[in-house]
């Protein structure tokens, strides 16, 4: 090799010697992508949605008995009237469903659905530790009423009694409504809805969250309730303090399986966004090209890899996407904001929340009669015999009834009645969201008109053996309510289900712990709306309620004006069915992506 040679290989050297350690770098990156991919692939699925499954289990176990049983600890540990007991109960039912809303905003806006459902799950644990307390140390709570004729001559709670009872319960609120918020979208978070593989698997999901939570709440109102009513309530606060803390560290496991979650900024912000800037943009006249409307087709769209195609309903909405003409030669620093030009997925977005409002108010009312059935069932209970095998059931127990029949009935959906119908109609869910809904409303109504008939039964029973007025139990025995029970609790894995799936799955990438949220609030309205509903027919009726004897009231004239009205609900809500449209939903995919998901499928 001549010098000439060797001089031009060594000024050569530094430009080859860059461009293998280029060669080297990434070659570095493509293998930590790959093995990225490889861990991302790795997470998720059922084994990720079992620690999901247990967490509900173990959560709703402890607020089922509590919410089922918590009558009884008002009138008898803190001396509330039964007025004040059964108002106490419902604010604390409605307040908690009321507030998923804060639990599914923090989860899409600050934290990620998994640290969600701990800090929540922590405030609970919180709540049941406080009640723990007061239930167990004597001056914490006002003296028993030992032998009292009348409840006036009982001693009142103290101010600083019911602020305790307050924090606790308003914690255990606060703590159950963030996790029944996120906890559902994590689960379902699990299985990719862009894999035609996985997308089946979220309906599925759905059903055996439901029927982890009716396994928790079978122990609930078994367990717990014969604790708190042989033991002591300290000792039933106790176990459900232990339930939380074991939820809090099963979800808290599943952490290195999850599928990861990040927070796409404040829906809320979003849609005020809309709506400012179509009021702003009203006066610019619409395209008739849609594709001049204003989209980010990248991966700095503010919901990745999800494009929402345009739908004709609420055009006005349509004018926030519009891209003023003298934008187009303006600098980026004198572009437009996100309050003056929005993305078209961005305006869907907020369609798709208005069409589900309607959705929600027409399934209210069947959460007032499940709040009735809870309410009035359980007092009826009390009349009847409740003596099976030598055993004595306690009134809060009785909900055991549908529950049991939902845990056979929920694998008989997911295992025959899916398959056979996905073979008539070719839906991978075997019937759409919201037929699901309506049959649950068709088969809610039927249980309140089973319930008007035994009532009927029970009434012409303490008639015909002169017990009207009797405290002694009629014979009677309490299953004659297994029918209503197990009914509405077949419209229950109809409805409740359809509904979370409904919202989860209609709702936008940014929107799915606050849409589930959303779902939960049905049962929230429905039971601020059940006390409003007694006090209305009581003073339209005469008092079909008024007293305190149930033999002696009409509640079976009651259940058949509910009935009635279910009916009445059920064509209402065939006219907000027929008017809403499913989204459409176009998927961006980068290469990275698409390389992705073919490892998802095993491509």
């Amino acid at each position: 090799m001549s010098l000439t040679s060797k001089l031009d290989n060594t000024r050569d050297y530094p430009s080859r010697h860059a461009k293998e350690k280029k060669e080297e770098d990434m070659v570095f990156v493509g293998a930590f992508e790959d093995d990225e991919m490889g861990n991302e692939a790795k997470r998720g699925g059922n084994r990720a949605a079992m620690f999901v499954y247990v967490t509900e289990g173990l959560e709703n176990m402890a607020f089922v008995s509590v919410a089922l049983s918590l009558v009884t600890y008002f009138s008898g540990y803190m001396n509330f009237s039964l007025t004040k007991s059964v108002t106490t109960l419902t604010n604390f039912m409605g307040t908690t469903f009321l507030l998923t809303l804060l639990g599914g905003f923090i989860s899409e806006t600050y934290l990620p659905r998994f640290k969600t459902c701990v800090l929540f799950a922590s405030f609970e644990l919180m709540g049941y530790c406080l009640l723990t307390a007061q239930a167990h140390f004597p001056h914490l709570r006002p003296a028993p009423c030992k032998g009292a004729a009348a409840r006036s001559e009982c001693e009142a709670a103290g101010s600083g009694q019911e602020a305790i009872l307050y924090v606790g319960l308003y914690l255990i609120a606060l703590g159950t409504s963030g996790v029944k918020a996120a906890l559902p979208a994590l689960g379902a978070d699990q299985f990719d809805d862009r894999d035609p593989a996985e997308a089946a698997k979220v309906s599925s999901f759905f059903n055996w969250f439901l029927f982890s939570l009716t396994i928790g709440s079978i122990v609930g109102v078994t367990l717990i309730v014969w604790i708190n009513t042989e033991v002591g309530w300290d000792w039933a606060f106790v176990v459900c303090s232990i339930a939380i803390l074991v939820a809090v560290v099963v979800v808290f496991a599943g952490k290195s399986f999850y599928r990861n979650n990040v927070p796409k900024g404040s829906p809320i912000l979003r849609l005020l966004q809309v709506f400012v800037a179509s009021i702003r943009n009203r006066k610019l006249p619409l395209p008739e090209n849609v594709n001049e409307l204003h989209e980010i087709r990248d991966k700095e769209a503010a919901i990745p890899h999800e494009i929402l195609e345009k739908t004709d309903q609420f055009r006005f909405l349509d004018r926030a996407a519009i891209v003023r003409n003298d934008t187009n030669a303006s600098m980026s620093a004198n572009q437009p904001g996100p309050w003056r030009l929005c993305t078209v997925t961005q305006v869907e977005e907020t369609k798709i929340l208005i069409r589900m409002l309607p959705i929600i108010v027409s399934t209210i009312f069947m959460a007032t009669c499940m709040a009735q059935l809870q309410t009035f069932s359980i007092q009826q209970s009390i009349t009847m015999d409740c003596q099976f095998l030598g055993f004595k059931i306690p009134g809060p127990s009785v909900p055991v009834i549908p529950l049991l029949f939902m845990i056979f009935f929920i694998p008989f959906y997911e295992h025959v009645f899916v398959p056979l119908a996905r073979k008539i109609t070719g839906i991978p869910t075997g019937i759409r969201h919201l037929q699901r809904i309506g049959i649950g409303l068709v088969i809610t109504t039927a249980s309140i008109a089973i319930a008007a008939v035994v009532e009927t039964r029970r009434k012409n029973i303490a008639i015909k053996h002169n017990m009207v007025d009797s405290e002694e139990p009629l014979p009677m025995t309490v299953f004659w309510l297994g029918f209503q029970f197990c009914v509405f609790g077949m419209g229950d894995i109809f409805t409740l289900v359809g509904l979370l799936e409904f919202f989860y799955a209609e709702s936008s990438a940014g929107m799915k712990s606050l849409s589930t949220a959303i779902a939960w609030c049905s049962i929230a309205f429905g039971y601020f709306t059940s006390t409003v509903v007694v006090e209305v027919v009581n003073k339209a009726s005469g008092g079909w309620l008024a007293s305190n004897n149930l033999n002696r009231d009409n509640l079976d004239y009651f259940y058949w004006l509910l009935s009635v009205l279910s009916v009445l609900n059920f064509g209402f809500y065939l006219v907000c069915a027929s008017w809403y449209t499913y989204k459409n939903v176009g998927v961006l995919q980068n290469d990275a992506m698409e390389e992705k998901v073919d490892i998802a499928r095993g491509i």
